[in-house]
């Protein structure tokens, strides 16, 4: 089983990210929880920095993901929340997700909000993968 990312030559050319994705049956679905840029200790990462934030929670993503049976080239959508209103502030994360992911650029949505969930936390990534049936 493998993801095919879907483009479309009506859409605009200059996104870095596939507008949609499908998979081909046999298939087994994966839906992450939001990967936080925690530690093994449980301690946010790198307070303040956006990009290492967003590394971290790639690190951590994809070690759910492995635990699932699954990889970060088996996933057909992201999520990735940033708490800030600075454009800038989600590009940076935006930027190490994508680097991350490499070549498999799943469709993904980036937005800012006001807080997430844990103390210092500014960026959240969840995913959803498919892989072949189990």
């Amino acid at each position: 089983m493998s993801v095919t990312l879907v483009r479309n030559d009506d859409l605009a050319q200059t996104v870095d990210y596939a507008y949609a994705a499908s998979a081909g049956a046999p298939v087994r679905a994966v839906w992450t929880a939001g990967a936080c840029p925690l530690d093994a200790e449980g301690r946010t990462v790198a307070p303040g920095d956006y990009r290492a934030q967003a590394e971290q929670a790639m690190s951590n993503l994809d070690a759910a993901l492995g635990a699932a049976g699954a990889s970060l080239t088996d996933i057909v959508k992201t999520t990735v929340y940033v708490a800030s209103s600075r454009r800038a502030d989600l590009v940076a994360a935006w930027e190490a997700v994508r680097a991350r992911m490499g070549a498999h650029d799943a469709p993904s949505t980036l937005l800012g909000v006001a807080v997430l969930g844990y103390e210092d936390q500014l960026v959240e990534v969840e995913a959803v993968a498919v892989t072949g049936a189990p």
